[in-house]
């Protein structure tokens, strides 16, 4: 059981979330002084909204990657990167008059108080699972509020900007909670099975819209077969991603190893003879 008497969020956690930069050094400083026009950097002072936005993908895959990879001097790095973008944006938002990095902030701390009420007020939560329900229920409440979506549908929420993947996974996880789901995994494994029968029909018949339109459901199958076994399809994907490329650098090195290259026998070779020592190797 979760549960919080009601309290005040301390002066000292208010002022830490309040606070503006006060040191040269600090990185809103740094980003101020790179956007000023007189005597700034010239690629930052171009830079736009848009401009940005592919660098702050990349910069958030690149913390996943130091996260895949253990690695926390890299991944120090990485978020402090990809924070540096966040306070790009803040900084063009200020020099438009719209808002600046300790608004966003302040935005950000009053949401989580204001969706943690077991926490930060009296409210009783039973646990995770309770939480999760009480969490998009006050989300549904804050769009009603400044009337968005009306509709209510219970996959509003859901940003078209998303990965296909991980868009795929969330609107499965929308229709779930609602109660439109499986209620074992075994039903949508046989899901899949239909849906890979499906997509060999269409191998060949020359329609390939009708074979794009298959290989689409089958993927969505794979994907809700993730999410009902609690697995993330991108961190599965990014495991399978891994292991295809230690194997196949591996069986690079043992071709070269006997001086063959790709070109020097048939593919099937390869894959009977080297592929199957890379992976037998692990």
């Amino acid at each position: 059981m979760i549960r919080a008497s009601a309290k005040a969020i301390p002066k000292s956690l208010r002022i830490h979330w309040t606070a503006k930069p006060k040191s040269n050094s600090s990185a809103s400083m740094v980003r101020a002084r790179l956007r000023d026009p007189d005597g700034g950097c010239p690629w930052d002072v171009e830079q736009t909204f848009a401009t940005i936005l592919p660098h702050t993908i990349e910069e958030a895959y690149e913390v996943a990657d130091a996260i895949d990879n253990n690695d926390m001097a890299a991944l120090k790095d990485e978020l402090g990167d990809l924070l540096f973008q966040v306070v790009f944006y803040a900084q063009m938002a200020k020099e438009a008059g719209d808002f600046d990095i300790a608004a966003v902030v302040e935005a950000i701390s009053e949401k989580m108080v204001r969706r943690h009420p077991h926490v930060f007020g009296d409210e009783t939560i039973q646990d995770a699972e309770a939480q999760t329900h009480a969490w998009e229920e006050l989300k549904r409440r804050e769009r009603a509020d400044i009337g968005e979506n009306p509709s209510e549908s219970a996959l509003d929420g859901v940003i078209s900007a998303l990965p296909a993947l991980t868009r795929a996974f969330k609107l499965q996880k929308h229709a779930a909670r609602v109660g439109f789901d499986w209620k074992t995994a075994a039903p949508i494994a046989g899901k899949v099975r239909k849906e890979l029968a499906e997509v060999e029909a269409e191998i060949g018949e020359g329609n390939e819209e009708r074979l794009k339109d298959e290989l689409g459901d089958l993927l969505f199958c794979c994907v809700n077969l993730t999410r009902k076994l609690g697995i993330d399809p991108e961190t599965a994907l990014r495991g399978g991603n891994a292991k295809f490329e230690r194997r196949f650098r591996r069986m690079e090195a043992l071709m070269a190893a006997d001086g063959l290259g790709f070109n020097d026998m048939p593919v099937d070779d390869v894959l009977e003879k080297y592929w199957t020592r890379a992976k037998g190797e692990e």
